[in-house]
């Protein structure tokens, strides 16, 4: 769409940069005061154009830069030069305490809260902290009762992703996990464990 067509434009975003047609049509999207950036389509504000380029996709929906090795797409080039690093490898991002390495930079400062110990994300209700906000996203559940997960085969809802994916095994009845010692398989690593513990702890060399 046009919206998202101007904010790519590298030039930046302000009356003088634009033809006075382009401006006018941008204006339509979003509003710039100052420094500021707002989203007339809701409430969304921000100082840096970057963050209203990937804002703005979520109103359009497009995404233009796509993966040569994979199809893979999406809305802004950033994203697609991270992803292209699960196919190169590369891990330009290191920690200076320790031999890890990374493909995103957010991942490093999420790492390197595991040496300092710091929970930036803290719960209002609570006195919760969190080393990553989706953490506390998922913890603000437990306060409202927010269960966005639903099942497509049942009336069952869940407040994290990975219990909806836990409980879909009840109606794919995939169980790839095999005991060594006998017949018995599960849908999940955690129920294989207990069970070899349990079961056959004796047996293991």
């Amino acid at each position: 769409s046009l919206c998202l067509s101007i904010i790519e434009e590298e030039t930046p975003l302000t009356s003088g940069s634009l033809s006075s047609s382009y401006y006018e049509q941008y204006l339509s999207c979003v509003s710039i005061q100052g420094d500021l950036y707002s989203c007339l389509q809701c409430h969304y504000v921000t100082k840096h154009k970057r963050n209203m380029e990937r804002h703005l996709s979520k109103h359009t929906g497009e995404r233009p830069f796509s993966c040569g090795h994979c199809g893979a797409s999406f809305s802004v080039k950033r994203n697609l030069m991270e992803h292209m690093r699960t196919h190169t490898g590369e891990r330009p991002f290191s920690c200076d305490q320790c031999d890890a390495s990374f493909s995103k930079k957010l991942s490093l400062i999420r790492h390197i809260r595991t040496h300092t110990g710091e929970r930036p994300f803290s719960c209002d209700h609570c006195s919760a902290s969190f080393s990553v906000k989706c953490n506390l996203v998922e913890h603000m559940r437990t306060h409202t009762g927010e269960r966005p997960f639903s099942c497509d085969h049942c009336n069952a809802s869940f407040s994290k992703k990975l219990s909806l994916i836990r409980h879909m095994d009840i109606h794919t009845g995939d169980r790839p996990f095999s005991c060594d010692h006998c017949s018995a398989s599960f849908s999940r690593n955690q129920q294989l464990t207990i069970h070899t513990s349990r079961y056959h702890a004796s047996k293991e060399p």
